[in-house]
């Protein structure tokens, strides 16, 4: 899920504003940006127009210079939005393949690599986006950005979590409501209907 991903470059962010509580705020929302930015893809070339499992990595350790180099607002967040978008993409190869039904296991695709030029294949560590075992890490992790976070980066927090748990529940149903609002698409737009769930 895009929150679990959100999710866990938080908790990571979590570690470096605890010791440096004057920037929690902008390293926790550098990061939840970040975690969810590679999802914005989703309708046009889906983990493949925004996600960089290589690529993104060579900007996380610039931008991390940066923040060694001079610390401000703009590098702290930069640095974790980048980290954010790096561990996204990352994740994905340990969860379930490019497909409406990923628990079928059909799909051989989990995440395209630009630097080898070719997709990596799913681990499914995670079996797939919305899965009980999804829901349960973003849960996890979400823990420990809340004893740090305060206002309103910890009611992104608990929001996040929310999303994830509902999400969860009707995961398995998606395919269905994909179907019925498929038909509900005008033929102009057809075309722009993701691949995936007309396949579905």
């Amino acid at each position: 899920m895009a929150t679990t991903h959100a999710l866990v470059a938080v908790a990571v962010a979590s570690l470096f504003a605890f010791t440096n509580p004057e920037s929690a705020s902008v390293a926790l929302v550098g990061a939840f940006a970040g975690g969810v930015f590679p999802d914005l893809d989703l309708y046009f070339g889906h983990r493949k127009t925004l996600h960089f499992p290589t690529y993104y990595w060579p900007v996380v350790a610039v931008s991390g210079l940066l923040v060694f180099v001079g610390s401000s607002p703009f590098t702290v967040g930069l640095f974790f939005f980048t980290l954010g978008a790096a561990l996204h993409s990352t994740m994905d190869i340990f969860g379930g393949g490019l497909e409406l039904r990923p628990w079928e296991a059909g799909s051989e695709r989990a995440v395209y690599d630009h630097f080898r030029n070719r997709w990596h294949r799913p681990r499914r560590w995670i079996r797939y986006d919305g899965a009980p075992e999804d829901a349960v890490v973003a849960t996890a992790v979400a823990v420990p950005s809340l004893v740090v976070a305060d206002g309103s980066v910890e009611l992104l927090v608990v929001g996040a979590m929310l999303v994830s748990l509902t999400y969860a529940l009707v995961r398995r149903k998606i395919p269905l409501l994909a179907g019925l609002a498929l038909k509900c698409v005008p033929a102009p737009l057809y075309g722009y209907v993701p691949e995936r769930f007309i396949e579905g």
